[in-house]
């Protein structure tokens, strides 16, 4: 049975009476054993939210990582520096990444080995431009992007990473891609696994984000191949982030 994972990016939002103020809200979320809320804040307070988190219902992800080890790289963080603060998972290739900064897949597979070699699980970001899904290359995206950044590993790497798939039209513009269009997509991409590593494609989670609310992530959630939420925006509501995370119990 494959793990039902949310997990929260805070992006540049956050501060240290919000760490105050979230966390203790989270650890009373009821979460069904295996599964699992994953936080992840900013840089500066990574440290903050490993000593904030008390218990085994959270874990904690940093938003990016270099491609790099350890040395001469003025403003970047390793994978070890990660691992060293308590991260768990790591977010990977997200579309802001690549849109902002310039990022290509031959990067997100770099740093996808950085992390393995520390045991942090990288989280896999791909999806398409609201051009590319109007123009029918939706499917053929997703499926590039997913090739180029995971081909390249065993099954047994492939079984320790997670896919989420974020349509960059939907990305804090409110809108959402529909249950059966997500389900279509996740669908698409655990058959992609399938032709790279077997079977292992049952046990990999594919997570949702664009516009994940609490109005929405039951629907969304209930699909088939869809394992839970990458979530932007609705992360940073208490409120509505604790209700999108009990969906997990």
């Amino acid at each position: 049975m494959r793990r039902k994972i949310v997990a929260g990016n805070w992006k540049m939002n956050g501060d240290s009476a919000f760490i105050a103020k979230i966390i203790p809200a989270l650890e009373n979320v009821a979460v069904a054993d295996g599964n699992a809320i994953v936080i992840a804040p900013p840089y500066p307070y990574l440290l903050s939210v490993s000593q904030a988190i008390g218990s085994n219902r959270l874990s904690l992800a940093a938003q990016d990582v270099a491609y790099t080890e350890n040395g001469a790289f003025t403003g970047a963080v390793s994978a070890s520096m990660l691992a060293d603060v308590g991260c768990s998972y790591c977010i990977v290739g997200h579309s802001e990444r690549r849109a902002l900064f310039g990022e290509t897949d031959a990067y997100v597979a770099l740093k996808i080995d950085r992390l393995h070699e520390v045991g942090i699980v990288p989280i896999v970001c791909v999806g398409e431009t609201l051009e590319q899904r109007e123009s029918g290359l939706t499917l053929s995206v997703v499926e590039q992007q997913v090739r180029l950044a995971v081909g390249h590993l065993s099954a047994d790497m492939l079984s320790r990473v997670v896919l989420a798939y974020e349509p960059v039209w939907a990305i804090g513009t409110g809108k959402t891609a529909s249950p059966q269009d997500a389900q279509e997509v996740h669908a698409h991409i655990r058959g992609v696994l399938a032709s790279i590593a077997g079977d292992v494609a049952e046990r990999i989670s594919i997570l949702y984000g664009g516009s994940v609310k609490s109005s929405n992530a039951s629907e969304l959630f209930s699909q088939k191949d869809v394992d839970g939420g990458l979530i932007g925006g609705a992360s940073l509501d208490a409120s509505d982030f604790s209700r999108i995370c009990s969906l997990l119990s």
